[in-house]
């Protein structure tokens, strides 16, 4: 049997428990993982003003995947500077791991807008916007110019889109969905519709379509059935993948994996939901997003049956009230495998 060894941050908050609940199922499943906790986030950063350097990073790569709880401070600490963590220790990961690919499936639980809807948003995870290209000009004086750049290369945009179109052509639904603002974003926009354009030439089977962002948000709510797999850029794959966790039942149930599919780099699967500081500890924080990531990642790790498994377990349970009791959920889960 293979055992695979994963680097497991579990950050701050409610992080460590739904990580652990996470690590839980997946030794209930049978697979053999090596674990190595990763001391990083916000509580690290506050007492030893510790980030990220490079030294861990490289260590990190190193692994089979990474397991990311939550990052972040309580809400209205204001001791760590905003953009400390997002940059030096989220993009940072991103970016020197090479983590292209942001993979997001919903899937519409009992109750919300999109119940028994199934779909996914393939977002470029390392250019655009976050890609840190700009500056600010006279700082601090009535004439300051602030500059954000979106950064879009040929190279970037045809990995993820191609990314996209074989996710497509492995679902019952084989269709593509480009979301961009390709008539006020004219120069990154016609990039992109040209990239999809040539490779859906690869996939006479998959239907494309086009919609514009603002669309694609009332579509997500109104009419989720109209997608399979969106595909978009940073930027706009960072808000709609929000919106669809809403629609779908709650950013407490979405999972997200960050891809480096051609592996020169350990991919890092966790919860979108934040760190939730007012309930750590209390045994209320619901596990099944991270629970639901560990399913993403035991696919990365090419543990099929196990991922396909716990995927439709997790698809089929109806929390209820027990919710928001952690143990209760994981129980539960465990109880279906």
């Amino acid at each position: 049997m293979v055992t695979h060894s994963v680097a497991v941050i579990g950050g701050d908050g409610i992080g460590p428990e739904v990580t652990s609940a996470a690590l839980e199922v997946v030794a209930a499943l049978g697979v053999q993982l090596e674990t190595t906790e990763f001391d990083l986030g916000a509580t690290r950063y506050l007492r030893d003003g510790f980030v990220l350097d490079n030294a861990t990073l490289e260590s990190l790569r190193s692994f089979d995947a990474i397991m990311l709880g939550a990052i972040g401070p309580a809400i209205g600490d204001t001791r760590i500077p905003g953009g400390t963590l997002e940059r030096g220790l989220l993009l940072k990961m991103r970016f020197g791991l090479d983590l292209y690919i942001n993979y997001r499936p919903f899937f519409g639980v009992t109750g919300s807008l999109a119940a028994g809807r199934d779909f996914a948003i393939v977002r470029e995870n390392t250019e655009g916007p976050y890609a840190g290209e700009g500056g600010t000009l006279r700082y601090g004086t009535p004439n300051e110019v602030a500059t954000q750049g979106s950064v879009n290369t040929r190279f970037g945009v045809e990995r993820c889109v191609r990314y996209a179109f074989e996710r497509a052509n492995a679902r019952s639904v084989k269709k593509v969905t480009l979301v961009h603002k390709t008539n006020v974003l004219t120069f990154a926009g016609d990039l992109w519709s040209r990239v999809v354009a040539e490779v859906s030439s690869e996939y006479p089977q998959v239907e494309v379509e086009y919609n514009h962002v603002d669309a694609a948000c009332i579509y997500l709510v109104e009419q989720p059935e109209r997608y399979s797999i969106i595909v978009t850029d940073n930027l706009f794959g960072d808000i709609l993948s929000d919106l669809a966790g809403s629609v779908t039942g709650g950013i407490g149930y979405a999972a997200s994996a960050n891809l480096n599919p051609a592996r020169t780099g350990a991919s890092l699967f966790e919860p979108v939901h934040g760190a939730a500081h007012d309930i750590a500890g209390q045994g209320r924080a619901n596990p099944l997003a991270a629970i639901s990531s560990a399913a993403l990642m035991l696919e990365h790790l090419e543990e099929f049956t196990a991922a396909t498994k716990l995927a439709q377990v997790v698809r089929d349970f109806e929390p209820g009230a027990s919710a928001l009791e952690t143990r209760a959920v994981l129980d539960a889960i465990k109880g279906r495998l």
